[in-house]
């Protein structure tokens, strides 16, 4: 049994050469794409990426509304908060406080 003969350069392009008129020769006896199976394929390509705008423009929308609830809440949250904070007392006010919470003690006694 002989051994492996590896193909020279010259076989080897012969190779490729042959492959690539088998290839050339497959693709031109190949027929034509009919006008009407272009215009839908077109047609349809559009539609899909009429969809996927409408489709990223909804999400858009979507986060445009969250983004704002979000920000509604933050803003309601700050103004609970305002409002639950106790006013802040002027010095005769807490001088007022001391001087009853003084007497209240002195009561209990």
């Amino acid at each position: 049994m002989a051994g492996y003969k590896a193909p020279t350069f010259a076989e080897r392009q012969a190779a490729a050469a042959a492959a690539r008129d088998k290839a050339l020769a497959k693709l031109k006896a190949k027929p034509p794409l009919d006008p009407a199976v272009v215009e839908e394929r077109k047609a349809a390509a559009e539609r899909k990426r009429l969809a996927a705008e409408e489709k990223r423009a909804a999400a858009e929308a979507k986060r445009a509304a969250e983004r704002a609830a979000r920000e509604q809440a933050k803003a309601e949250a700050a103004e609970r908060a305002a409002a639950a904070k106790k006013p802040e007392l002027t010095e005769a006010e807490k001088k007022a406080e001391r001087d009853r919470k003084y007497a209240a003690r002195k009561a209990r006694k």
